[in-house]
């Protein structure tokens, strides 16, 4: 989509808002604190019936809240990624709506285009290499086992991690996905997550709580680290310390894909280089949005409302929903509610 047609599409999406009245693959890893064995097959409620999973599969993310599948995207297309992403950071190619994202330790005189100084890319929909990503159908087929056939692309991501800078900052706080999203219900979001090279606890792999995301949406905020914290990067307050971690060892093309209210985040890149990955939150267009004023989302509300007037140079009246609106697309069936 060319920049003037995305730009039409947000100011008619914004307009519309303010007129209304209404403000056979195995899944890994398994470790010996990750069991199934209790599980009954008529409690299914984080799965819908599919031809896809393995019943083995399917019992492992219900008890779990994740599921990693092996060499899932292809070397050729984690490349175009890559030399995507590298032109984005040479300012090669400005798609438009795309969010740019550096550490908190690079300082702005410090900033040069390239891929040293770039932490993060999201909100890439416009670009249509990199949003090929959420289109694949590899990637597809495994997000309909969650949400069903009508799939909406709801937040796409690549991630830069970079070497840690000394002050731990290229770490991510433990967290819950869903603090970010003003849509519901929770159990027909996904994230889809793929290791674009060898990701291990050395450069800052995926750490999760596994059987967390049978739990409740916690309050969210910024955690008070001495070498401080990247812009939205919230973490959970009171999660319990003593819960059993996963670190996620994973290889070039391997997936996992996992809930919203699973507890998750990651460690700091102790390395020289870069740990490079690309994610894309899914939902079924089943889904509705919903208000979140006088929730525990509504700091991260006026945060991502605030930079967004901020981007878009619009200082009229905005609120999460119209920010997901214009990000969200439908990659597979019908749009129906969301």
């Amino acid at each position: 989509m060319e920049q003037p047609r995305a730009a039409a599409r947000l100011q008619i999406i914004l307009g519309h808002l303010r007129r209304s009245s209404a403000g056979a693959v195995v899944a890994h890893p398994t470790t010996g604190t990750i069991s199934s064995a209790s599980f009954h097959p008529q409690q299914f409620q984080y799965t819908l019936d599919n031809n896809v999973l393995t019943l083995e599969q399917r019992k492992f993310y219900e008890e779990n809240g994740f599921l990693v599948i092996k060499n899932l995207v292809p070397d050729a297309d984690i490349q175009r990624f890559r030399n995507e992403f590298e032109k984005i950071c040479r300012k090669e190619v400005k798609p438009f709506g795309l969010v740019v994202m550096r550490d908190v330790t690079i300082s702005k005189s410090e900033y040069t285009p390239n891929e040293k100084m770039t932490t993060k890319v999201q909100d890439f929909q416009e670009d249509k290499e990199l949003f090929r990503y959420c289109t694949l159908p590899e990637i597809l087929k495994y997000v309909e086992c969650f949400t069903g056939p009508n799939i909406m692309a709801m937040h796409t991501m690549l991630i830069n991690k970079p070497p840690d800078s000394g002050k731990k900052t290229s770490r991510h706080p433990l967290h819950q996905d869903l603090h970010y999203f003003p849509f519901r219900p929770s159990n027909l979001i996904v994230c889809a997550w793929t290791a674009m090279e060898h990701i291990d606890r050395n450069n800052g792999c995926l750490v999760v709580l596994p059987g967390t995301h049978k739990g409740s949406l916690k309050p969210h905020d910024y955690p008070k680290w001495e070498g401080g914290v990247n812009k939205m990067f919230h973490g959970i307050q009171d999660y319990e310390e003593n819960n059993a971690r996963v670190h996620l060892v994973m290889e070039k093309g391997d997936t996992v894909f996992f809930h919203p209210l699973l507890i998750h985040g990651s460690g700091q890149n102790k390395t020289q280089g870069f740990r490079k990955a690309i994610s894309c939150h899914f939902a079924s267009a089943d889904c509705h949005y919903i208000d979140v004023k006088g929730t525990s989302q509504e700091n991260i509300e006026k945060e991502v409302v605030g930079i967004a007037n901020k981007f878009w140079g619009d200082e009229n009246s905005m609120d999460l929903k119209d920010i997901w609106m214009f990000r969200a697309r439908l990659v597979k069936g019908e749009r129906i509610n969301l």
